[in-house]
């Protein structure tokens, strides 16, 4: 076989993957044999469709299971989905609307079979998207949350946790959505900045024509105030310490209470305390035994309670609000503000902070061994930074509402009592029997009994993910849970650090009593050239797929990673993927040179053998780099490592060498040799590139079905000789010196050059000198005492180096280009004394600090001498 004379991806990828997934390379089986390699996949949503955030997460997956599955480890990459209660609801309803029907006038199971049949007919298509990124799960093993036995594990769940005394119902201030009418988790709200009003209003002193001004975004919850709160330190309002303010329009007396949440620096230093809209001042309703009083109805209408305006909209009542106080002269003013806005990730309604009856887990004692092992590092998250903002998140943690009211989703396990008592149980049948033993009638039905309307917040189910996949709640003693629980590595991004990945940490201590996963590896968030967040609101995301069609999988995988370092923030630009292509299309043109060489028995030139002995050093020293680098999830750094091997010392200089000159033949000793390292190279490069590299593999020669790249062994390491390393990267610097010297005085390569060396140590360009002349093509070299005259002159090091121009050379020209080295050097000396002659940085700095300075002073010191002697010989 050959390789088509342009790399097109498209013409690869789909046939690589289906012969993937024929072989079954991707499905896993418990071994004993073999160490096991877990990871789970994060869920993406039933209703999600591919982005750069998750191309980026599942390539760093992808090529976490690639590698270890090379290096003889059992394994399993777990593919499935999330349900999604809030989008997928949306969904739903909005499909419904379309048909003409109303979600309220149907039954909740008219409305649950819709729902199955939506996500059977749309769900799941950022998994089949996943394929086109080369996404090895083991697709046998996908699961989703909403599937029987992952319901019936939340169940248990909570059931579990309700008779330990950790889930209560209790009514507690929550996210409300006035729209979708359910709570909702602090994740499922978006915050934006919104162009508003700050109203500034006068609160009358009680029995005095003084008043207070308060500046509020809200007026219109102004007849829920319970009271006024100023700062205890303030000595503006000592004098009011005790005393009432009457509210505007409804003319209602409060007390003025001091407390030192207040801002003495914001609005006028006054804050108005509404403890049923707030939930700060539900804390400070709280501290001061306040009246709480919620005059908005779950619509976000405003009820009885409010006295006035009822039935208007909040958002209508606070222009209405804001007139009223006008006309009775209690509006001082009213000026522009801009301020964040929580609104719903499901509706895009503004959330209202509301008192709540709902379910809830107390989560004080649950995380603690969450938060010890995670401080201890037997959960390493990476980079370790996200320690701090963990160590805040869990030393600060509420207790967490689980209850949405919405239907899609597992069904709170509560069935109510005919008297408004209830009991837990896993189904109707045992509720039942608790129901008769709690009342003591047992004469009571299961028709009697009303099963909570609410379900579980998603969360509920994705926190239990790593176990449930495997069953581990309805069958703790199966082999799959035994062997790949728990699993090695999660990667995830750090929004949801606390949301999801502390309560997997919770739910494995808690329900397994031990860790889900033993490293978080913590991806940055992928922005655009601005360094905006990519989003579908801002139009800044680019296709997914299209990308993939434009620049290969394999392109566009090295544009993401080259740049992804963990926990940092990556800055995408199309031209990274145009990159990630190029580098692919100069890998298959570096095998087209070599598959199109003719091969013969002759004896192997010495610059092949030196170069066949390098590469061989070169690429053990890489491999050792790069399994460092995997070792600490420096992704990105063991691609570049891996890129600049191939590119840079495969291809630029192993491939010069070895090549014979046009229209000849190689030997077949560096013939065989070069096939073996191309062989290697495709073996490192292929967690990063899987399809291109399965392509050349084959392409190579004719090779089994089962004999494939993807299942290669990941290269051993070796001793190897360090020594040709730094010796070979002298002689690369003195080849580039030599090229650099014939594009600026346009010399063809063809045109042979002489060289004069002046060095103490001959020894290595006389070893290298067929190494040099192969690449910088040298008709002579010489070793020298004294300066060459008419000649370019570079350092190695510090030998001194003379190309002779034989009058070509432009004396002035080359006099000027010395004048501004020995400039720059000796501002550079400047620089580095002055360094040295600070006593509080020689006093500080590490020995080893201080004597590079010194090496830089001495170095720097004798490249002016010999700078300025390259003046004086020019004349």
């Amino acid at each position: 076989m050959s390789l088509a004379t342009k790399y097109n991806p498209s013409d690869i990828e789909d046939k690589w993957y289906k012969h993937w997934m024929d072989q079954k390379f991707f499905a896993s089986k418990p071994d004993p044999k073999k160490e096991p390699y877990t990871i789970v996949i994060p869920p993406p949503n039933v209703t999600g469709v591919l982005h750069m955030g998750h191309m980026m997460n599942n390539t760093i997956q992808d090529v976490l299971i690639r590698r270890a599955r090379m290096q003889g480890k059992e394994a399993c990459w777990v593919p499935g989905m999330d349900h999604a209660s809030i989008a997928t609801e949306a969904k739903v309803v909005k499909m419904l609307k379309e048909k003409g029907i109303n979600k309220n006038e149907i039954t909740r199971d008219e409305f649950m079979k819709h729902a199955w049949e939506w996500k059977e007919k749309y769900g799941g298509i950022i998994l089949q998207q996943l394929k086109k990124l080369g996404a090895s799960c083991d697709w046998d093993r996908e699961r989703f949350t909403m599937e029987e036995d992952m319901s019936a594990a939340v169940i248990e769940v909570f059931v579990d946790l309700y008779k330990k005394g950790y889930i209560y119902r209790g009514t507690r201030m929550v996210n409300w959505d006035p729209e979708g009418k359910t709570a909702l988790a602090d994740d499922e709200v978006n915050f934006k900045e919104v162009n508003g009003k700050l109203y500034h209003i006068r609160y009358q002193i009680e029995g005095s024509d003084d008043y207070l001004v308060i500046a509020t975004t809200r007026p219109e919850t102004i007849m829920a105030d319970a009271a006024i709160c100023i700062n205890p330190n303030d000595d503006r309002f000592h004098h009011l310490k005790g005393k009432k303010a009457i509210i505007p329009l409804i003319n209602k007396a409060i007390p003025i209470v001091e407390d030192d949440y207040v801002d003495m620096e914001f609005g006028t230093g006054c804050l108005k305390v509404t403890p049923a809209h707030d939930i700060n001042d539900h804390e400070i309703g709280l501290r001061h035994n306040l009246e709480v009083i919620d005059i908005i109805n779950d619509n976000g209408k405003l009820n009885e309670k409010a006295q006035i305006l009822v039935g208007e909209d909040r958002f209508v009542a606070r222009k209405k609000i804001a007139k009223l106080l006008k006309e009775v002269d209690q509006l001082e003013k009213e000026e522009d503000y801009t301020n964040n806005v929580g609104h719903s990730e499901r509706t895009d309604a503004v959330i209202e902070p509301k008192l709540s009856t709902q379910w809830f887990v107390k989560m004080e004692e649950l995380v603690k061994p969450a938060y010890e092992n995670v401080m201890n590092d037997n959960i390493k998250l990476i980079p370790p930074k996200f320690k701090n903002t963990y160590k805040h998140w869990m030393e600060n943690v509420r207790d967490w509402c689980i209850s949405r009211q919405l239907w899609w989703g597992q069904r709170i396990p509560a069935y109510f009592l005919p008297d408004g008592d209830f009991v837990v149980a896993e189904n109707a049948d045992k509720a039942l029997q608790l129901a008769k033993e709690k009342s003591g009638n047992q004469d009571l039905k299961i028709e009697d009994l009303k099963q909570d309307e609410d379900v579980l917040d998603t969360w509920f189910s994705s926190w239990l993910w790593p176990i449930s996949v495997f069953d581990g709640f309805k069958d703790p003693e199966n082999e799959d849970f035994n062997y790949y629980y728990p699993t090695n590595d999660l990667v995830t991004g750090p929004d949801i650090l606390f949301f999801w990945v502390a309560r997997m940490i919770i739910a494995g201590y808690e329900f397994k009593g031990e860790l889900p996963f033993k490293n978080v590896y913590l991806t940055g968030i992928v922005r655009d050239e601005k360094g905006r967040k990519m989003s579908k609101q801002l139009g800044n995301s680019p296709d997914a797929l299209a990308l993939i069609d434009k620049h290969g999988a394999d392109g566009v995988r090295v544009g993401l990673l080259l740049s992804a370092a963990a926990g940092n923030d990556l800055l995408f630009e199309e031209k990274l993927c145009e990159q990630g292509w190029n580098f692919g299309n100069k890998i298959w043109n570096a095998y087209r040179l070599i598959e199109g060489l003719e091969v013969t028995e002759k004896d192997t030139p010495i610059e092949a053998m030196k170069a066949i002995d390098w590469f061989e050093a070169r690429f053990q020293d890489a491999l050792r780099e790069i399994n460092d680098h995997f070792s600490k999830f420096r992704i990105s750094d063991a691609l570049m490592t891996t890129y600049k091997l191939i590119w840079d010392d495969f291809c630029s200089y192993y491939l010069e060498i070895v090549k014979p000159p046009y229209g000849e033949a190689i030997d077949k000793n560096s013939y065989e040799a070069t096939i073996k390292f191309f062989e290697d190279i495709l073996t490192i490069l292929h967690p990063f590139m899987p399809f291109l590299t399965e392509e050349i593999w084959h392409q190579i020669t004719e090779r089994d079905a089962k004999d494939c790249v993807i299942v290669n062994h990941w290269p051993i390491e070796k001793d190897y000789d360090k020594s040709i390393l730094g010796d070979l990267k002298l002689t690369f610097e003195l080849v580039s010196q030599i090229r650099n010297i014939r594009a600026s005085k346009g010399i063809s390569p063809k045109d042979a050059l002489k060289l004069f060396v002046k060095t103490n140590d001959q020894m290595i360009y006389q070893e290298y000198i067929s190494v040099i002349n192969k690449l910088a093509n040298i008709e002579s070299l010489e070793f020298t005492n004294t300066k060459i005259d008419q000649a370019v002159s570079f350092f190695i090091g510090s030998d001194e180096c003379f190309v002779p121009m034989e009058g070509a050379i432009d004396v002035e020209k080359e006099k000027e280009e010395i004048q501004k080295e020995l400039d720059y050097t000796k501002g550079f000396l400047k620089s580095v004394q002055k360094k040295l002659e600070n006593e509080r940085f020689v006093s500080n700095a590490p020995e080893k600090v201080v004597e590079m300075e010194k090496k830089k002073q001495a170095d720097a010191e004798a490249r002016i001498k010999t700078l300025e002697e390259s003046l004086a010989n020019l004349g």
